[in-house]
């Protein structure tokens, strides 16, 4: 289990704990957390569960895979940190771990 806190971009937080194996995506639908759309169900296709990862999570939430950077790309607001949530695994080394959500997920 991981507590992952989700950062809105109006600043509201939601610390939730999510259990290894999930993604933060079903994380953060599993807890009602707002900003999250996730129009595909986590099929890496459309974009809208774009989360900013900082830094120093990088490398304990893994690389994108070619599709995903794909996805990411074609996004308006693509930049350093930005990671689909739905391709996130969660597990015991991500607890702590802080996304932030863009404005809109269109």
């Amino acid at each position: 289990m991981a507590k992952i806190t989700y950062l809105e971009a109006n600043g509201r937080e939601h610390v939730v704990d999510v259990c290894a194996g999930l993604t933060v995506m079903e994380g953060a639908r599993n807890h009602g957390v707002p900003g999250i759309l996730a129009d595909c169900g986590g099929n890496c296709a459309c974009g809208t569960c774009r989360v900013y990862i900082d830094e120093p999570w990088l490398a304990k939430a893994g690389e994108a895979s070619e599709v995903e950077a794909a996805t990411i790309e074609a996004q308006e607001d693509a930049g350093p940190g930005k990671r689909l949530s739905c391709q996130i695994k969660v597990a015991d080394e991500l607890d702590g771990l802080v996304v932030r959500m863009p404005e809109t997920q269109c």
